[in-house]
């Protein structure tokens, strides 16, 4: 399976995001703090996962070599 850089990205962010959001709604309310924690783990989640490259395909078989006739 194939994901893109992009969708892991913003995979991650939402992932962060959603995990400072809930921990700040604990107490009913979000405070301009809580507000600027959110936003950095989105915005961390979003650049860290960015630079991190995806692992490199498995390599396929290489074909087999074609041989020319031999002259005997």
């Amino acid at each position: 399976m194939k994901v893109s850089r992009y969708w892991k990205a913003v995979v991650a962010a939402v992932a962060a995001g959603a995990g400072a959001a809930a921990t700040a709604l604990q107490d009913g309310t979000v405070t301009a703090a809580e507000g600027v924690t959110i936003v950095l783990a989105v915005l961390g989640g979003l650049g860290f996962t960015w630079a991190v490259p995806n692992r490199p395909a498995a390599p396929t078989a290489a074909a087999p070599a074609v041989q020319p006739p031999q002259v005997l």
